[in-house]
């Protein structure tokens, strides 16, 4: 079972659609949002500030978005004087500004679109010179994706076309005055982005939310970093932090916490000179729309909700590189082989133990799993998979105990034939069947019973008439038998054979076969009652009763086995049987068992016989129809 879920969950991975694949993958991505909700938020420890483009700006500069660029550098400025580490500007600059244009008579209407282009916008020019001044901006790019494909596996893209921003503002960053060496970006040496401004999209996952950060990704010409990498590198760069070491290729952010787990002010209070520059001393700005409107809101696991501003995305990949934690998820091939493991210890446990202790086991496994994948997770921040180990432990379980139950159900079935209900029920409950029917010697007492002359009495009946009579008569002594505790070992035409003391103990086991055999006279009345007539003499059946060491359980053939006794035990109560003619009785036991018995029913005692195969004659007794336990027998041996 652990094997199937694994399987089907690893399907999507290696390339092969399935669509249980992707429902794992979002199952398990929930369970990480689960894992952030338990840790809690923790408090951010990075020099990281945000200046948040809210409604609250809005409403105080009343202008309409864009705003001019001028604004934008005269924040800069404002900023700058702090010193800060970096400041990452989240907003795109990849048209120019509408504001501030210079005037065209007529004739320079008639210009080329060309020639109008060229032309320089006042504002952009003013917020290049900010940019310049403060040699400490990352500008922001965004990839456009263009999609006319559907694949199975959703959207395929054909072109992503990428918006840098301006020339003219992109040209003053510092790392295009003064570019610092970089590492090679690309397997073929493909150089870095020379400039400042890096990519600020971010990788969705299959249900759309943010949890996955790239630090490079390649383009037709160079290999270009992420708007993050660039403020962590120009922060290294001023002195203000030590390199730490990044991840390779995609990892998983390391969320801590949900919108405002960051300090957090309003661009108008920069503006207006409420917030001191001073208090951007050190720090990397990270600038960026928080409010609704401009559409910059993600789903992560503390807003799933889409609720949180990218700003703020970006200040917790910084957070996640600075000090080094981001969520390390355990390689899927150990996932796989926990959930075979699991599913075999489900299997395991849930068919040798009853189906109660079985869940109360797996449930603690599963408690004990659940709660090592979150200390790992909150301790070393490795990230285990918690869906497919828990459903191949449900499914284990739940197929195992299914098929127990079958098993029982037809256990129960096989067994109903020898022993009672109650009986059944208990070497059902104990699960100890094999043990409880497995092949022993032990005491035990036997019963014998024949319908005296039935040859006779079947040849006056149709055979269909004989059926009936047979399946009433051994219905009603089946019900006796097992009424007093007994055992129906087998039928042999219309005899019966039962055994007292098995499959478990039962110390008064030779009263129980007594109290059958006094049942068995007085049902025989009522079915006499029934078939006198069409049988045309009287119906009287004989027991014989004897108490003995045999050997008891399953015995036969590899092809076919049943639950009887064997020994000498079994020959004597047989013997003793077809002697209760001989005595006009109709019961006759044996010297051990009157020993048993004596104390409970009145009996007679009838001598002494030789009978087959025995060569000590063997003393007998009937017992007589009147029980009585305060009264000895009646009759004592001689």
């Amino acid at each position: 079972m652990g094997l199937v879920v694994a399987l089907a969950s690893w399907a999507h991975p290696l390339g092969y659609y399935n669509p249980l694949s992707y429902y794992f993958s979002v199952a398990e991505l929930k369970a990480l949002d689960s894992q952030f909700d338990l840790r809690r938020p923790l408090p951010a420890s990075s020099p990281i500030v945000i200046v948040a483009v809210d409604e609250d700006s809005f409403d105080a500069l009343d202008l309409r978005w864009p705003w001019p660029r001028e604004r934008h550098a005269e924040f800069i400025d404002i900023v700058n004087r702090g010193r800060p580490a970096a400041i990452g500007l989240d907003i795109l600059f990849a048209e120019r500004s509408l504001h501030g244009q210079k005037s065209k008579d007529d004739a320079d209407e008639q210009k080329s679109k060309d020639d109008a282009d060229e032309q320089k916008s006042e504002d952009d020019a003013a917020l290049a010179a900010a940019i310049a001044r403060a040699r400490s901006i990352v500008l922001a790019a965004a990839f456009e994706k263009f999609s006319d494909t559907v694949t199975p596996e959703g959207v395929g893209f054909k072109k992503e076309v990428l918006n840098p921003p301006l020339p003219i503002l992109r040209e003053e960053t510092a790392d295009c005055v003064s570019p610092a060496p970089r590492r090679s970006g690309g397997s073929k040496g493909t150089p870095l982005s020379p400039c400042g401004f890096g990519f600020a999209n971010f990788e969705h996952d299959a249900d759309a939310a943010v949890r996955r950060a790239m630090l490079l990704r390649p383009t037709e010409h160079w290999v270009l970093p992420s708007f993050s990498l660039l403020l962590l590198e120009q922060a290294i760069r001023g002195g203000h932090l030590r390199p730490p070491p990044l991840p390779t290729g995609e990892f998983l952010i390391n969320y801590r916490g949900g919108p405002r787990s960051f300090p957090t002010y309003s661009f108008h209070r920069v503006l207006s000179k409420e917030i001191a520059p001073e208090t951007f001393a050190g720090k990397i700005v990270l600038v960026g729309a928080t409010t609704p409107t401009l559409h910059d809101m993600f789903a992560t696991p503390f807003a799933p909700q889409g609720d949180m501003p990218g700003v703020e995305i970006h200040a917790n990949v910084l957070e996640t590189l600075i000090l080094g934690v981001p969520i390390r998820p355990i390689p899927s091939w150990i996932v796989a082989m926990l959930t075979v493991a699991a599913g075999a210890v489900a299997v395991l446990v849930a068919r040798r133990i009853r189906p109660v202790p079985a869940f109360a086991a797996i449930a603690g496994v599963l408690a004990a799993y659940l709660g090592m994948s979150h200390a790992v997770f909150r301790v070393w921040h490795l990230w285990i998979g918690v869906v497919t180990v828990p459903l191949a432990l449900a499914l284990g379980y739940t197929g195992a105990a299914v098929r127990n139950f079958i098993h029982e159900q037809r256990e129960k079935r096989r067994l109903s034939r020898f022993f009672s209900p109650s009986v059944v029920r208990e070497i059902a409950r104990s699960q100890a069947s094999g043990e409880a029917l497995e092949s022993r010697r032990r005491r035990l007492t036997v019963l014998f019973s024949d319908i005296r002359g039935f040859t006779t009495l079947s040849e006056r009946l149709a055979p269909e008439d004989v059926v009936e009579f047979l399946r009433e008569y051994l219905t009603v002594m089946t019900d006796a038998v097992f009424k007093h505790g007994g055992t129906v070992d087998k039928y042999i035409g219309d005899a019966i054979m039962a055994l007292y003391n098995v499959p478990f103990e039962a110390p008064d086991h030779a009263a129980q076969a007594v109290r059958t055999a006094l049942e068995f006279q007085r049902r025989l009345e009522g079915l006499a009652a029934r078939f006198g007539p069409r049988l045309g003499a009287p119906l009287r059946c004989g027991v014989g009763i004897h108490t003995g060491d045999a050997v008891v359980g399953t015995l036969g053939s590899e092809q076919r086995l049943e639950y009887t006794a064997i020994g000498d035990t079994v020959n004597l109560g047989s013997r003793l049987e077809s002697i209760t003619k001989d005595f006009d009785v109709p019961i006759v036991i044996s010297e051990a068992t009157w020993m048993e018995v004596k104390d409970l029913f009145r009996t007679r005692y009838l001598g002494e016989v030789t009978v087959k195969g025995k060569e000590v004659p063997v003393k007998i007794y009937t017992v007589l129809d009147d029980e009585d336990p305060t009264r000895s027998a009646a009759s004592p041996s001689p």
